[in-house]
């Protein structure tokens, strides 16, 4: 009987086991999806279209992209690179004044958005022409029983692209320092760089550094070294730190997420770059390797 019956035991193992061919996929071991499956703007559903309103917005969007394809082959037979940089002079790549179209190229979430918290936030001109970051913070958490976190407002500009949808990081590796004009209302902000990473691992790093604010009625003028910039992963500063890969930087953004209630204000001017002659450093922190070389 024992005999018989661990027989029929190692034959159903033998039977179950998963060869390397058949093994189901582990989505612990690849991210399919960039934005871990949080809804993007393509997958809202719009209204439906005539034929012939289809035809004029498929001839507006190419009168677009023929202006974009035209400019860019300018900027290539022109080859006009930047070839000196004097000192104090700021490159500015956002200057704030009024322009709705700028506007469009910077996107605002918050956890409602995504019916994970009751934070709202807006980005909107002032009546000086400034751009406004705006809202309110909560961290109350929706009784869902799953979320167990909350209380967060970002802005972060687009992927800029060339003609035809074609994406184009950019090239900040001759800049040494990040410049902004902003008038604060005293609370901490997190300033956030995102780069064009190609393995899936790597999706959801991101290069961060505190934005002090001072509050009050008067400007304040920042100037962040790169090399300042800390590395995190999913909102956890990694051990393992590597300076920032300046040519291949996708977005910009502004977090506010320092846990206290209520209503917060952040007024930009101008977000720019700057390249510091005299700045030599490459990193600000220590390059720690852990004990184990395959923990990340």
């Amino acid at each position: 009987m024992t005999s018989r019956l661990l027989g029929r035991l190692s034959q159903l193992n033998i039977i179950n086991c998963r060869t390397i061919y058949t093994t189901n996929n582990l989505s612990a071991f690849h991210e399919i999806d960039k934005k871990s499956s949080y809804p993007r703007i393509s997958d809202y559903q719009e209204e439906k279209k005539t034929i012939l309103q289809r035809m004029k917005l498929g001839y507006s969007q190419l009168k677009q992209e023929m202006s974009l394809f035209q400019e860019e082959l300018i900027d290539k037979f022109y080859m006009d690179p930047i070839s000196a940089f004097r000192q104090g002079e700021v490159d500015v790549k956002w200057k704030f004044n009024g322009d709705p179209e700028l506007l469009k190229k910077w996107v605002v979430t918050c956890d409602s958005d995504y019916n994970e918290g009751f934070s709202k936030a807006t980005f909107e001109y002032t009546p000086q022409g400034s751009a406004l970051f705006s809202g309110i913070l909560d961290t109350r958490l929706p009784r869902d029983g799953k979320q167990k976190g909350a209380g967060y407002c970002n802005i972060r500009s687009t992927l800029p692209r060339k003609a035809f949808g074609r994406a184009e990081p950019m090239d900040w590796g001759m800049y040494t320092h990040l410049i902004m004009r902003i008038r604060g209302d005293g609370r901490n902000y997190m300033l956030n760089l995102t780069l064009d990473n190609y393995y899936d691992v790597t999706w959801n790093d991101i290069h961060g550094f505190v934005l002090y604010t001072r509050g009050g009625p008067y400007w304040q003028y920042v100037k962040i070294p790169f090399s300042k910039f800390f590395l995190s992963n999913r909102g956890r500063i990694q051990d393992s730190q590597a300076p920032i890969r300046l040519n291949m930087i996708n977005h910009v953004g502004v977090t506010c997420g320092d846990d206290i209630c209520g209503p917060f204000s952040l007024e930009i001017d101008y977000i720019g770059l700057e390249r510091d002659q005299r700045f030599m450093e490459e990193f600000a922190y220590e390059m720690y390797r852990p004990p184990n070389p395959y923990y990340i």
